[in-house]
Parts: C-alpha cells; sequence; structure tokens
C-alpha cells in the first residue's frame, strides 16, 4: 500500500492519497505528531472491531460537484476536510478515512485537509473546566473569529478541487450554519450523519410505549449536545442528557483528569457517567467529545453501549465518495 502525503505553501494544509503498491511519506509536517497518533489508534473496522467487510450505512445529501479553474486535486470524489480544534481528532478521523476506505486493497479516497494548531489558543477555556457556565459563555463570546477562521478555510477546500467538505470536530459543528453558508459542495453533518445511522438500525425501545432513547455525552450542554439532540429528535428519538449534577461531579472531573493525563482516572469517571444514562434506559450512548474520543479499551464491555461520531462521519464520507465515484462510471 502507498500511502503519500504533500504539504503546500499555505500552512497547515495536507494532501493525501493511497494506493496498494508502496508505502512512501512526503509532508513537513511534525514527526513526533505522526509518532503519537500511530501510537494512539489500532486498525479496526467501522465498529471498531476487525476489518471485516460490512454494510456502510451513512448520509445520502445530494450531490453536487465544484471545480475551481486552478484546482490542486482533479478527482471527482476529493474529500476536504476541516481541521478542528484539537489536531489529534483530526489524525484519528484520517486514520479511520484511511483504513476503512482502502480495506481489501481498495484506493484510499483523495483528501485535501486544512488544520490550524493555533485555533485551539482562540479557545483557551477548553484546557479548564472548574465553571461549566462561565464556560459556554466564553465559547459564545469568541465564536465570531473562530467562525471567520473556518469559513476561510472552507473556502479554500472549495477551491482546491473538493467534492465535499467534512469536518471532524464536536465543537466547530456548534456553528456549522455559519461555517457552511454560502458553500457550494455538500457539507456533511456529523450530527445527522450518527441520527441517520441510528434511525437505519432500526432499535427498539426498552420500554414499551415510548420512544427509543438516545444519550447524549458531552462536555459543552449548551452547544455541542444542544445540536445533537436537534438532529436525533427529527429522526424520532427521545434524547437523553446528564443532568447538572451529573455534569459537575463526574463528566466535567471527568475532562479535568484527562487534561491531567489521569487516564484510568477519567476512564472510570466515563463508564460511571455512561452507565448512568443507561440506567436512564437509553439504548446507547454517543459519546460527543473529542476529550473522551478512544478513552473506553477496544475490550470494554461498555463500548458496545456507546457510538463514537467520527466513525459515523468516517463511514458517510466514504458512502459519499463511493456514490460519486460509481456516477461516474455510469
Amino acid at each position: 500500500m502507498k500511502m503519500s502525503f504533500h504539504t503546500l505553501n499555505c500552512p497547515g494544509v495536507l494532501l493525501g492519497g493511497v494506493n496498494k503498491n508502496k508505502t512512501q511519506y512526503r509532508t513537513r509536517s511534525n514527526p513526533s505528531a505522526a509518532a503519537q497518533i500511530s501510537s494512539a489508534t489500532k486498525p479496526t473496522d467501522e465498529s471498531g472491531k476487525s476489518l471485516d467487510s460490512k454494510r456502510v450505512l451513512g448520509s445520502g445529501m445530494a450531490i453536487k460537484r465544484y471545480q475551481a479553474p486552478n484546482s490542486l486535486l482533479s478527482q471527482p470524489n476529493t474529500v476536504g476536510i476541516i481541521g478542528g480544534v484539537s489536531v489529534f481528532s483530526t489524525l484519528i478521523f484520517l486514520e479511520k478515512l484511511v483504513r476503512w476506505s482502502s480495506k481489501d486493497g481498495q484506493e484510499c479516497v483523495p483528501f485535501v485537509v486544512c488544520n490550524d494548531p493555533g485555533l485551539s489558543k482562540e479557545l483557551p477555556v477548553l484546557t479548564s473546566f472548574h465553571s461549566f457556565t462561565s464556560r459556554n459563555s466564553q465559547i459564545q463570546f469568541n465564536h465570531g473569529p473562530i467562525v471567520g477562521n473556518l469559513q476561510q478555510k472552507r473556502v479554500f477546500l472549495e477551491q482546491s478541487g473538493a467534492s465535499c467538505i467534512v469536518m471532524p470536530c464536536h465543537l466547530s459543528h456548534a456553528w456549522y450554519g455559519e461555517i457552511s453558508k454560502g458553500c457550494s459542495l455538500p457539507f456533511l453533518h456529523i450530527g445527522e450523519c450518527v441520527a441517520r445511522e441510528l434511525s437505519k438500525a432500526k432499535m427498539k425501545p426498552l420500554e414499551a410505549g415510548s420512544n427509543v432513547r438516545i444519550g447524549v455525552l458531552a462536555t459543552d450542554a449548551t452547544s455541542v449536545a444542544a445540536f445533537y439532540q436537534e438532529k436525533l429528535q427529527t429522526q424520532g428519538f427521545e434524547v437523553v442528557l446528564p443532568d447538572q449534577a451529573t455534569m459537575q461531579h463526574i463528566v466535567i472531573p471527568a475532562n479535568e483528569a484527562w487534561n491531567r493525563r489521569d487516564i484510568e482516572g477519567a476512564r472510570n469517571l466515563l463508564r460511571i457517567a455512561v452507565q448512568i444514562l443507561l440506567v436512564r434506559g437509553v439504548n446507547t450512548v454517543v459519546i460527543a467529545s473529542d476529550e473522551m474520543q478512544g478513552l473506553l479499551p477496544h475490550d470494554d464491555p461498555l463500548l458496545k453501549k456507546c457510538i463514537d461520531p467520527m466513525d459515523s462521519l468516517a463511514r458517510s464520507t466514504i458512502k459519499w465518495t463511493k456514490s460519486i465515484k460509481k456516477d461516474q462510471i455510469e
């Protein structure tokens, strides 16, 4: 398998593609970051278990092709990726996109990434969870410059030859409407990808006479959990969020432990938060937090009751690129 990465003169831009002959890397990105992500992720399939072929679920968005005259990539199924606040979340998403789309000897989907590591500096509150209320107010206060930053990246990707846009970041989706405004391409929404997959799963309510309940765990109940709640309710689900006591004494301390690199402490608190939602009758729990991503080990029984939205986004992206490729053949 050959994997090639190319950086451009524009800071924070990465082009990628994979074929099955040789492995090759050409990039000016930080090698230590690549080493860290390699050790943090494992080869898995879409469900996080194995590389066996499975039915792909995902978005059935309308297709609209935009090609700038001097675009960087000419493939009709090129994916444009807007990097999120956490560069490692972006890399983990790329790991899934590359592995899952190139399994069984297939070619990896072409992609172009635009990532700005300085974006996190505009949200210093992300590293502090001492006040849940003040954290939300600060995010709202700072969102103008952040949205402008992300809009510029979206426009760059449109002009680079991308055929669709994805944004592997929970927090950035809080401003999806503003970031996607005027976009000429399909722009996959992570909440819609999750809700559509769950709808196709045909789950049955745990309690007779009630709707299927879906729990959502997010460190920002006002912005992030809200858009997941909206998308899930649109599909007919009842959404269950942690109460204030759970947020203050379990969810937020879990993130504080993670920031201290107390992984075991964060993991145990996450398990408690998931179990509390399960006791409240939810069928599954959406882990809508970059900090909690990959926190539970692969052999943890609770993982079967959880959903990583980045998995849904990756599957939906791959399904979209396959639909474009099939369209071109026909």
